[in-house]
């Protein structure tokens, strides 16, 4: 496996859609092959999955079922799309992958981060990341810059049904993605949010480069 599996996090509202284009086009200009995708979703089933989690009319969810929802995509997207663009040397850039599920289901929820963590392992196999890039902002600058973007595109009742919950709940989603940065400082840039998106992707860009450079330096390219 020669390619490289990049993931964007972050709670919502922080702006890692909006940065993982800019790294997909820095990477499309410079000519290194890639694909961009995301969680949930990436594949046919993924899609169909993502549409459940996601549709706000889904207030009876329980949590279990969206783990393994969340669970289920990731295994498709893994198999069909990860691994055989890695083989294939690509870059693969990801918006989201189990960190998310670990800060929203373990931290947000509060399920049992053994059951979390035990179903992930099961859904990826060995897969992990080798960049994380975590975009960090306070849960009531994410709720109202979603509140801003929906207004300005399909109006505020829009948001999704995780983007709907409650502040207190996404206040412990962005804990658990700090807990997690303090777990994994090895593989997680953290980087503030807060910044204009301009300076949120030169800390992203200086780190990804500087990955490049030893990427190609083990290689002997």
């Amino acid at each position: 496996m020669n390619g490289m599996f990049i993931t964007f996090e972050g709670p919502d509202g922080a702006g890692k859609s909006t940065q993982i284009q800019k790294l997909a086009q820095y990477i499309n200009d410079k000519g290194y092959p890639y694909i961009l995708t995301r969680e949930p979703g990436g594949t046919k089933i993924g899609d169909a999955i993502r549409e459940i989690l996601i549709n706000p009319d889904h207030t009876e969810m329980v949590d279990e079922t969206e783990v393994l929802l969340y669970a289920a995509s990731r295994a498709q997207h893994i198999r069909e799309v990860i691994l055989p663009a890695l083989h294939d040397g690509k870059i693969v850039l990801c918006d989201r992958f189990v960190d998310a599920s670990i800060a929203y289901q373990g931290y947000g929820l509060g399920v049992s981060m053994e059951a979390v963590k035990a179903i992930n392992r099961f859904a990826v196999g060995e897969l992990e990341p080798n960049r994380t890039y975590l975009i960090d902002i306070s849960p009531e600058i994410g709720r109202e810059r979603m509140t801003k973007r929906q207004t300005h595109s399909q109006g505020s009742e829009d948001l999704d049904r995780i983007e709907q919950k409650n502040l207190d709940y996404h206040q412990r989603v962005r804990e658990g993605f700090q807990r997690i940065y303090i777990e994994n400082k090895q593989r997680i840039c953290l980087v503030n949010g807060n910044q204009p998106p301009e300076d949120v992707f030169k800390a992203i860009l200086s780190d990804f480069e500087s990955m490049l450079e030893q990427q190609f330096h083990l290689r002997g390219d």
